[in-house]
C-alpha cells in the first residue's frame, strides 16, 4: 500500500485563495518599502555553514537546518569513528551548507561580497523564506517568509525613525492595531554594568526577553540558574517593573545609569528617536499606533548593538509579528569592520494568521477571475475570444471556459470560484454584436457591447 503523502511538520501548503491573501501582504509591504527608497535583492536559500554559525547565539546555532554534503559524505570515516564522534563534530564534517536562518546575516554577507558595486548608504529590502528547526506550535513554523528592510553604511538615527514610520504605515494599511515596542541594547549593557554583572549581559538579556512568555518569577529563576548574584537580581527588579510614559521611563533610567557611559549613550539615542516620533505623533498625527519604550525588550540575537524593536498585535494572541534593531559591526565578521546597519523584519506568516483571524482582507485582494465566458460551442467561443482579449487588455481578469459542457456545470464552476460576472453569447447576442452579462451576486442580466461590458465590470 502506497504511503499517504504529507509535508514536514512546521510547513504549510497554500491554496490559490490563500496565495491571493499572501500576495496582498507581500505587495502591501513591498509598496511601503519602495515608498521609503528601498530596493529589492535576493540571496540563495542555502549559505555556507560557516557564514551562519555563531551569528545567532548558542540557541540559534541549534536551530540551523544543516544540509548533508552531496555524494558519499561518510567517505574516509570508519564505522567506529561515526559511532564515537559527537553529533556537532559529525555535522561539521558532513555538512558544509545550511538553510538560511534569517535574511540579515545573508544580507551582511551580500554587502561584503558586493561592496565594490554598492552605493552607501545601501537601502535594501528582501522578501524570501527562512528555515528554523524549531518546535512547531501556533504561530511558529519551521519554514516561513520574512520581509526585511535594512540600511547599511549610515550611523544616523533618522534611519530608526524611518523604520518606525514604515512599521506604523504597513500595519495601518492592513488595519491591524499594534503596539510597537522599542528599547536599546546600550541601555541593557548599562543595566548589567550598574548591577555588577557586565560579563553576564547575554544571559541577562536572554532571560528578561522571556518576561512576557514565562513571567517574572520564572525569569528570576533563570537568572539564578545562569549564575547571576541575588543582589544583582534584586537591583534588577525595579527596572523590570518600571512603568510610566516613555519620557518618565527615560528620566528614571537616566538616573540609574548616570555612572554608565554606554548606558547614557543608549538613553540619548532613545531620547532622539522618541523625540522625533513623538513630535510626528502629536503635531501631525502621522503615527497611528502606540510606540512604547519597554526596558525588558532584549531581542535575543547577539548582533544588536543599539535600538531594538518588536511589534505585537493587540487584537490577536500571537507572538511578535515584527522585530529588528541596530547592528554596528555585523559585516565585521566577514572582513568589513565598522559598517553600521539597522533593519527590521516583518513575519509574513504571522501577519497572514493575524489578518485571517481578524478577517481584514479586502475583497478585491482575494478574488481571482472577475469574468467568465460560457462555452456554447466552437462558433460561439470564436466570437467570445476577441471580447475576452479586450477585457484582459482593460485589466479585467478573464477566463473562457475551455470545454463545451452543460451550462449548469460551467455556472457551478463560476460559483465555486466566486467569479462575480459571467458572459453569455448565443445566436441572438452574436447577431447584435453583443453579450449578455450576468452579475452572479445580484442575478441581474444586461445585454452589452464590448465597451459597455468593460465599463460595467470596472465601474
Amino acid at each position: 500500500m502506497a504511503q499517504k503523502p504529507g509535508i514536514p511538520k512546521g510547513t504549510r501548503d497554500f491554496s490559490p485563495v490563500e496565495m491571493s491573501k499572501r500576495n496582498y501582504i507581500f505587495n502591501t509591504v513591498r509598496s511601503v518599502f519602495e515608498l521609503y527608497g528601498f530596493r529589492q535583492i535576493e540571496t540563495p536559500a542555502m549559505e555556507n555553514l560557516f557564514t551562519l554559525m555563531g551569528k545567532y547565539g548558542e540557541e540559534g546555532d541549534k536551530l540551523l537546518f544543516k544540509i548533508l554534503n552531496s555524494g558519499d559524505f561518510l567517505h574516509g570515516m570508519t564505522a567506529d569513528e561515526v559511532a564515537n564522534t559527537s553529533t556537532l563534530k559529525l555535522a561539521a564534517k558532513f555538512c558544509e551548507k545550511g538553510l538560511r536562518y534569517d535574511l540579515t546575516v545573508p544580507f551582511a554577507r551580500y554587502v561584503v561580497q558586493h561592496r565594490e558595486e554598492l552605493q552607501l548608504p545601501f537601502k535594501r529590502y528582501q522578501i524570501q523564506p527562512v528555515w528554523r528547526a524549531d518546535r512547531p506550535q501556533k504561530g511558529r513554523y519551521r519554514e516561513f517568509y520574512q520581509c526585511d528592510v535594512d540600511v547599511v553604511g549610515s550611523d544616523s538615527l533618522l534611519n530608526e525613525v524611518d523604520l518606525m514610520q514604515i512599521t506604523d504605515t504597513i500595519f495601518s494599511k492592513f488595519g491591524v492595531r499594534v503596539q510597537i515596542k522599542i528599547n536599546n541594547r546600550k541601555i541593557l549593557t548599562g543595566i548589567a554594568e550598574v548591577i555588577g554583572e557586565s560579563d553576564k549581559i547575554v544571559d541577562i538579556t536572554v532571560a528578561i526577553d522571556k518576561l512576557d512568555k514565562i513571567g517574572l518569577d520564572a525569569v528570576n529563576d533563570e537568572l539564578r540558574q545562569d549564575g547571576i548574584a541575588e543582589e544583582a537580581i534584586e537591583k534588577l527588579q525595579p527596572i523590570i517593573k518600571l512603568e510610566g510614559t516613555n519620557a518618565q521611563k527615560l528620566d528614571t533610567i537616566a538616573v540609574l545609569l548616570k555612572d554608565s557611559e554606554i548606558g547614557m549613550k543608549g538613553v540619548e539615542e532613545m531620547r532622539y528617536i522618541l523625540g522625533i516620533l513623538g513630535a510626528l505623533d502629536s503635531s501631525k498625527g502621522m503615527l497611528n499606533n502606540e510606540l512604547q519604550l519597554d526596558l525588558t525588550l532584549a531581542r535575543g540575537l547577539n548582533y544588536y548593538t543599539g535600538a531594538i524593536f518588536e511589534v505585537k498585535a493587540l487584537d490577536v494572541q500571537i507572538g511578535s509579528i515584527t522585530g529588528g534593531g541596530r547592528y554596528d559591526n555585523l559585516t565585521g565578521i566577514f572582513g568589513m569592520p565598522g559598517l553600521s546597519g539597522v533593519g527590521i523584519s516583518f513575519g509574513a506568516d504571522r501577519i497572514y494568521d493575524v489578518l485571517n483571524q481578524l478577517d481584514l482582507y479586502p475583497k478585491e485582494a482575494v478574488h481571482g477571475t472577475e469574468l467568465l465566458f460560457i462555452n456554447f460551442g466552437e462558433r460561439e467561443t470564436a466570437y467570445c475570444i476577441p471580447i475576452a482579449a479586450a477585457a484582459r487588455k482593460a485589466g479585467i481578469r478573464t477566463e473562457v471556459y475551455a470545454d463545451a459542457v452543460k451550462m449548469k456545470k460551467q455556472m457551478s464552476y463560476a460559483n465555486a470560484l466566486s467569479i462575480p460576472f459571467v458572459a453569455l453569447a448565443g445566436e441572438n447576442e452574436m447577431a447584435e454584436g453583443k453579450v449578455t452579462l450576468k452579475n452572479m451576486i445580484t442575478g441581474e442580466q444586461k445585454l452589452l457591447d464590448v465597451e459597455e461590458l468593460i465599463k460595467c465590470i470596472k465601474g
